[in-house]
Formats: C-alpha cells, sequence, structure tokens
C-alpha cells in the first residue's frame, strides 16, 4: 500500500510551542497518533494477508499442476504410447490437466498484479474493497473458471488428443482439426495472453508509481514508497517474467499449428509444428517449478543474504536494501493514516 504525503511549499504555518498548548490538547493528540498507528497496522496487515492468500494459492497450484500431469506423463511414457493412439480416458484427464493448470497460474498472477497495483495506485479504495474473505471468492472464481474452460470438450467445443511424440495430450491443434477445435484453442491462447497482457500494464503501472514515488523523495524528504510494496511487486514482476517466457511460446505456437491444420488440412507439414509444440510444452512445464523459487528468492531477507553472501559484507549500511528496512518508512506510515 503506497501513501505519498505531500510537500507543502508555502510558507510555514505558525505552530504553537508546546509549552503553550494545554495538557488536555497534548493529550488528545497523543491518543490520535496512537490510533493512527494502530489503524495503518491493521490495514498494512490485510494488505498482506491478501497478498500471501493469493501467493499460497498460486505455490500450491504450481504444485499440483507438476505433479499430477507429471505423473500421468511418465505413465505414457513408461508405456511407449504414440500419437497415433485415439485418446482415452487418460489422455482427456491429462488433457484437461494442462489446460486447467495452465490457465489458473496465469489467472492468479493477474489477479495478484491488479491487486497489487489498486493498493500502489489507490489505497484507500484498496483498504475499503479488499478483504480476505473477497480474496477467496476470488481465488474460487479462478479456480472455476479455469475448470470450465478445461471441462469444454465435454460441451463440444474442441477435444483432447495425444501429442507427438505420444507421451502427452493436448487440444488438438493438427491433424483433421475442426472448427471447434480452432475456437478451444483461441479460447485457450486468447485468455493466457489477455491475462499476461493485463499482468504487464498492472505491473508496469505499480511500478513506474513507486519510482514517480522515489523521485520526488528527493524533493521532499517525507515521501517514501512502502517497503512492502516494492517487495511484493518486484516478486510480482518475477512471475510475470517467469511466466512470459514459460507460457507464450506454447499459447502463440497452438495458434500457428492450428491455423496451419485448418487452413491447409494436410499433414504433410506437420513436422515443424510438432517440434514447435513439443519446445513449448517443455518450456511450459518449467513455469510450475520456477513460480515457488521466484516467490521465494525475491523476498527481502533472502535478498539480503545473498548480498551478504556475494560481497562479504556483513552490515548492509549504504545499500540499496538498507532503504528496505522498517525503520526507513515508519515516518511515512504515520503521515499515511492522516489521509484516511
Amino acid at each position: 500500500m503506497l501513501s505519498i504525503q505531500h510537500c507543502n511549499t508555502s510558507a510555514p504555518a505558525a505552530i504553537a510551542p508546546i509549552s503553550n498548548q494545554t495538557p488536555g490538547t497534548v493529550e488528545v493528540a497523543a491518543m490520535g497518533t496512537k490510533d493512527n498507528q494502530t489503524a495503518y497496522a491493521r490495514l498494512r496487515r490485510r494488505s498482506k494477508a491478501t497478498f500471501l492468500l493469493f501467493a499460497s494459492s498460486l505455490v500450491a497450484t504450481d504444485f499440483a499442476g507438476h505433479i499430477i500431469p507429471g505423473a500421468l506423463v511418465l505413465h505414457l511414457y513408461s508405456k511407449s504410447a504414440n500419437q497415433n493412439l485415439r485418446p482415452d480416458a487418460i489422455c482427456l484427464f491429462l488433457g484437461g490437466s494442462m489446460v486447467f493448470f495452465g490457465l489458473c497460474p496465469l489467472f492468479l498472477g493477474c489477479a495478484m498484479a491488479a491487486e497489487r497495483c489498486l493498493g500502489v495506485t489507490r489505497p484507500l479504495v484498496h483498504a475499503r474493497l479488499v478483504s480476505t474473505t473477497r480474496t477467496k471468492v476470488a481465488v474460487a472464481l479462478i479456480w472455476l473458471v479455469a475448470l470450465v474452460v478445461a471441462l469444454s470438450p465435454v460441451i463440444g467445443l474442441g477435444e483432447y488428443t495425444y501429442q507427438h511424440p505420444g507421451t502427452w495430450c493436448f487440444i488438438r491443434v493438427l491433424g483433421n482439426t475442426k472448427g471447434t477445435d480452432v475456437a478451444f484453442a483461441l479460447l485457450f491462447s486468447g485468455l493466457g495472453l489477455a491475462s499476461l497482457a493485463v499482468s504487464l500494464v498492472c505491473n508496469t503501472v505499480s511500478g513506474m508509481t513507486l519510482v514517480l514515488a522515489r523521485l520526488r523523495r528527493r524533493k521532499c524528504p517525507r515521501r517514501l514508497a512502502k517497503s512492502h510494496d516494492i517487495e511484493m511487486v518486484a516478486q510480482l514482476v518475477g512471475i510475470m517474467v517467469t511466466s512470459c517466457i514459460c507460457w507464450t511460446p506454447l499459447l502463440i505456437f497452438g495458434l500457428m499449428s492450428v491455423r496451419h491444420s485448418y487452413s491447409r488440412h494436410s499433414e504433410a507439414n506437420d513436422e515443424p509444428y510438432k517440434t514447435l509444440m513439443k519446445m513449448g510444452v517443455h518450456l511450459a512445464s518449467c513455469n510450475q517449478i520456477l513460480d515457488p523459487w521466484v516467490y521465494i528468492l525475491l523476498r527481502r531477507a533472502v535478498l539480503r543474504k545473498i548480498y551478504r553472501l556475494t560481497t562479504g559484507r556483513m552490515d548492509t549500511r549504504g545499500s540499496t536494501f538498507r532503504r528496505w528496512e522498517i525503520s526507513s518508512f515508519q515516518s511515512s506510515e504515520k503521515n499515511a493514516v492522516k489521509r484516511i
């Protein structure tokens, strides 16, 4: 949650000395300051709880998405399956798992980026609208939407089939593709690319807001970007970059393959597209492994330890990590509450 205290460039107003103030005035001011600190601490805990709920849901989804499809792929590999097999129950379940566990991380990353963008740019609106209960509902809706998309072949929208070299199943993008297969591939790739685009926009806005707050600090020492905002946005940028690198190739290669297959109705030149799809799914499978590590390694405490190990300096004074200390933004926390 980012709050910026505006500078007053006009002549300073006259402030009555403490000796001229009555004891009651001083007592009321002290009580107000304490109440403000308590209110901000509560808002900050809520902000962190929301982000951690999204992050834990992402880690749990990535873990399940790595274990379940991986076990099925190993089972098919041990049976020496080939791409000429007709889709069976295992293939249908594996294809649905690929779609479900592919969309869930992208949707969760998009939701996390949107939530942080709102918290950074509109902290008061964020405090009023975002709560732990609503976050749980949002996570449940994300899983539900991904499940509905994964079950699209049940209602006749596309189908799952074995893919080259026959050890995994996915949307039919090569071979005898039909209009429903094209629609299903467009739906999957469109939702995935749209999620990445929204994440990019939201993280860019959040990052620029924090940079501007940092630049304004030179003109006004009381303008500070909150430490936990910087940490969360850094983690989101890392997750977004990882998702873009891992998932964009498969999403684009899927569109290229289904367009090629549907327009030509021939399998003569499918080999290059089979290779592209195989390369794309290999990259996509890395996303479930990298996401948790990106979240862990971009934490402030871990980066500080890495900095000490690589530089041999036990004191972070004068380094960038010193600015992330809690004491560096305590005064701005108090100023932020005055805006509530």
